[in-house]
């Protein structure tokens, strides 16, 4: 069976609209913010680098260009719901089913079922040729689905035997084959008692007059006003967030090996002194000089007071004599 390859773009388009916004906002605060953060202190100097480049906006084009991406699916993806709405809305009858390709056979098939209130997700493993081509969730059970747009052959019990076999091997709830003519009779008498179900053409068209005599009015992700103010909403929010982020302060060495500032000259010191530097070696606190204590002596009576001058005057005598420059000094 072909297996349709399916690009990351296809994959985001495949998704509703909100989420493909939601993954376009988190990837871009994820490059333009989340980089620098995780990694500014790693201790990993590639990982820090890596962080470093991202702050001063090197990766700032490549967050736009995710966001951006992911916004075009999101318009792929409301578009595709549009033409999905569309398609179901305006089939006639059996006719206008068999004019459709398989592609949008399996978009008309994967819609019904969406308006029957099951979650469907393209596999992708479908194709012209066969295939898981839908899933459906509903109550935690999934079924799975393979379309059949022959036009002129009807489907045999050799296809309806292979989704027996995906059935037990995937353990799933039920399988449906849906088809654009019929079953033949061994086909459906294999079907019968098991967890297969077979859809026909006429039993789809009636499935889908069902759905169109409904008349659904469109849900807020069908609108264009919706659409177009999530993508404003997501676009202003980018621009704006480099605005309230608080400015990352350069490389500045951090206090404890900043050299200690030299000591500032004395404002009564010459202007020609050299300066000198304080001693990289932790200077201890210097501890304050004693201060001497001078007592006072007792008054000395009169005849101390002569005693005193006259041993003064002898001493000054002997001072004098081995001493000769005293004697030619002059008197004050």
């Amino acid at each position: 069976m072909g297996k349709r390859k399916e690009s990351g773009f296809d994959l985001l388009a495949s998704m509703p609209w909100p989420v493909c916004l939601l993954l376009g906002m988190m990837g871009f605060i994820g490059i333009q913010y989340g980089i620098e953060r995780l990694w500014w202190s790693s201790s990993n100097p590639f990982l820090s680098g890596f962080a470093k480049t991202a702050s001063i906006g090197v990766y700032t084009p490549i967050a736009w260009l995710a966001l951006c991406a992911c916004c075009l699916a999101a318009f792929a993806s409301f578009l595709g719901r549009r033409k999905r709405r569309h398609l179901l809305e305006s089939q006639t009858g059996m006719a206008s089913l068999g004019s459709m390709d398989w592609r949008s056979f399996e978009r008309l098939v994967g819609e019904a079922f969406r308006r029957q209130g099951y979650v469907v997700k393209e596999t992708g493993q479908g194709g012209a040729d066969g295939g898981i081509d839908l899933e459906l969730s509903k109550g935690g059970q999934i079924t799975l689905v393979q379309c059949k747009q022959w036009r002129s052959q009807r489907v045999g019990v050799q296809t309806v035997r292979e989704m027996y076999g995906i059935l037990m091997d995937r353990s799933a709830a039920a399988v449906k084959i849906v088809a654009l003519g019929r079953f033949t009779p061994d086909a459906a008498a294999f079907a019968h008692g098991k967890r297969i179900e077979l859809v026909d053409g006429h039993a789809l068209l009636a499935t889908v007059k069902s759905i169109q005599a409904r008349k659904e009015p469109e849900g807020p992700l069908d609108r264009a006003l919706f659409f177009i103010g999530g993508v404003l909403i997501c676009l202003l929010i980018a621009a704006a967030l480099p605005k309230l982020q608080p400015a990352r302060p350069t490389n500045v060495p951090s206090a404890s090996l900043r050299p200690s500032p030299a000591p500032l000259q004395s404002a009564t010191a010459t202007q020609g002194a050299p300066l000198v530097r304080a001693a990289s070696a932790p200077v201890q606190a210097a501890t304050p000089p004693s201060q001497k204590v001078y007592k006072a002596e007792p008054t000395m009576s009169s005849e101390e007071l002569r005693d005193w001058e006259k041993r003064n005057r002898e001493a000054m005598k002997i001072l004098e004599k081995t001493t000769p420059e005293l004697e030619s000094a002059p008197a004050h």
